[in-house]
């Protein structure tokens, strides 16, 4: 009972609307920051290197390099504090943890870029005409 009621409240907190970005893609990845009363928006970019859970505790693991540095943030795909992804780049890989990129720096890091084509809307059904014959 307990279970039902915990799904049903978080189905109102569910984006409707998600942007569709894969493992290995290159992305910016706005977060609204709160300091004090004011607010802002700021944009991390870096490249996919994990999905993990369902529902409402999806999350994503961005991966950059600052100032030869490695930085990993997880981003919940389902938080008001992410306001928006952007697909900056597709990138062709193999696996679905990209874990081994920690390891590597420089040129290393580097994927194979990709273009993922849109998946097209189905198409609306057409409703059968009818053909008047003029004899």
């Amino acid at each position: 009972m307990s279970q039902e009621l915990l799904n049903k409240a978080a189905e109102s907190s569910l984006k409707k609307e998600l942007p569709e970005f894969h493992v290995g893609d290159t992305v910016n990845v706005s977060v609204r920051i709160v300091e004090g009363e004011k607010e802002r928006v700021q944009i991390f970019t870096g490249t996919v290197l994990g999905f993990s859970g369902s529902g409402i505790s999806r999350t994503f693991r961005v991966r950059r390099i600052v100032a030869g540095q490695g930085v990993e943030r997880v981003f919940p795909v389902h938080s008001p504090k992410v306001s928006g992804v952007e697909v900056v780049r597709g990138g062709k890989i193999r696996r679905s943890k990209l874990y081994f990129l920690r390891d590597r720096v420089g040129k290393a890091t580097r994927l194979k870029d990709i273009k993922r084509k849109p998946k097209a809307k189905p198409a609306p059904k057409a409703e059968p005409v009818e053909v008047q014959d003029e004899a």
